[in-house]
């Protein structure tokens, strides 16, 4: 494990750059138009009432900081798990650029495995099945996702096109029906506290929450090695998603407190099911059970690409056994980190005890922010490296590691201690893992220099 893994021989199949624009955008539109907003929505409503759009509109503003950093990181150098071979590039410390990727692979792990246990309860409420049980209707879920990533990124894709299409619809719908009630609420009414200024404060804490809606577009620097120009996709792609995202949201926010009272769109178990079903109760509630399906399996899908990628380029980049890095001949997928994931995920989805470990990751991913963020603003600094074709200005990458820094501080701060322990025991796993590969190896391998 010496030797640098990215040296390829020509006869060594590679990855397939199929990925166009118009799908790099619906690729990050579906990590982030995820099943959570439909619960979301009523969580940020009961911190700041009529006012959630406008917490959704500072929570962009925080994440476009992060999402500005990857889109310039992903014109710069395009690579399947990129933020970890900028984190090596940046500040040249091989465990720092392995817990970074690690850490992905476990946000992703978790991800999927809940989700999959979530697409099963709802598959088996749509079509009454009760006498298999969730985790082996979980298990099949799996199998499926398995092999469609196996199958292709051209085949991926439009599997991903096709449900965030439905996905987006059914939020679409949402305002449709309810965009007769807009205007009827006053929506700058927020819940009353102590103090002159107390809606900064209450803004300011819903778009913490609101923040979580739009993690996902990490996703899409993942598969650069599968799209077509990356250098001018992946910004296109990126921001394009986080724009047309917003104004789902936005335009869902608003639809939501006009026609249901933010206090029991609060209190409500399915926000939006409640707000279709009283803007046009015609509509049967089966219809966003279905919709959910569709929006559970390419959240799945996206985590599961991305999980690939990673463990893929972290191969070929040296920080795990070059074996990850292999690429099927016929196919031109990472065959084997697929099949490592599915046997990780296989028993995670049947005892279905992830759900702690999620929010663990959470804390993760905005650490691994901070981590991108901070390696930008290094290399934009040294005069040898060669800028890309989409460059943000340096106080960018500065501004976004301070808000994921403070993201962190708060979530820590006002939550309970399980999921900060949980990550710091993660952090451990990863400490565990890379110095067990350096025992075995003799020395851990470091990822190259090249550009």
């Amino acid at each position: 494990m010496g030797e640098k893994a990215e040296t390829k021989t020509e006869d060594e199949p590679t990855l397939q750059r199929s990925i166009g624009p118009t799908q790099m955008a619906l690729y990050g539109l579906g990590s982030m138009l995820g099943a959570g907003i439909y619960g979301l929505m009523g969580k940020v409503a009961g911190q700041v009432g009529n006012a959630v759009w406008l917490a959704f509109i500072v929570a962009l503003v925080a994440a476009l900081l992060t999402a500005l950093s990857y889109a310039s990181l992903g014109s710069r150098y395009p690579r399947a798990a990129g933020a970890a071979y900028v984190t090596q590039r940046a500040y040249g410390f091989p465990l720092l650029s392995f817990m970074v990727g690690l850490a992905l692979v476990c946000s992703g792990l978790t991800s999927i495995a809940t989700q999959s246990r979530v697409f099963a309860a709802n598959l088996a409420e749509l079509i009454g099945i009760e006498s298999v049980p969730i985790a082996w209707l979980a298990l099949g879920f799996l199998l499926v996702m398995t092999g469609i990533v196996f199958r292709g990124i051209r085949e991926s894709m439009w599997v991903n096109v096709v449900c965030t299409l439905v996905e987006a619809a059914g939020l679409i719908l949402v305002v449709v029906v309810g965009f007769s009630y807009w205007g009827s609420v006053n929506y700058l009414e927020t819940p009353v506290l102590p103090g002159e200024d107390h809606m900064t404060l209450l803004v300011i804490q819903g778009a913490v929450l609101a923040f979580f809606a739009f993690i996902g577009f990490e996703d899409m620097y993942n598969v650069a090695e599968e799209v077509r120009d990356p250098q001018r996709t992946i910004p296109i792609g990126l921001i394009s998603a986080m724009v047309l995202a917003t104004i789902i949201y936005i335009a869902v926010a608003i639809t939501a407190v006009s026609v249901v009272p933010w206090q029991e769109l609060a209190t409500a178990p399915g926000p939006i099911t409640e707000v279709v079903a009283r803007a046009a109760p015609y509509i049967p509630p089966i219809l966003f059970t279905a919709i959910t399906l569709f929006a559970v399996a390419n959240t799945g899908l996206v985590n599961f690409v991305t999980a690939s990628r990673l463990l893929y380029g972290m191969g070929r980049q040296g920080l795990l056994p070059s074996v990850f890095a292999k690429v099927h001949n016929g196919r031109r997928t990472p065959h084997i980190a697929i099949a490592v994931l599915f046997m990780i995920l296989a028993p995670l989805a049947l005892t279905g005890t992830v759900s702690e470990l999620a929010s663990a990751t959470v804390l993760l991913l905005l650490s691994v922010f901070a981590v991108v963020n901070g390696a930008l603003f290094v290399l934009k600094g040294r005069k040898n490296e060669k800028p890309g074709l989409f460059e943000v200005p340096r106080f960018v990458p500065a501004l976004g590691t301070i808000v994921c820094v403070g993201l962190i501080a708060v979530r820590v701060t006002t939550g309970d201690w399980r999921a900060p322990a949980l990550a710091g025991a993660l952090l451990i796993g990863c400490f565990v893992i890379y110095f067990a590969m350096r025992s075995y190896a003799g020395s851990m391998m470091e990822p190259d220099d090249e550009a």
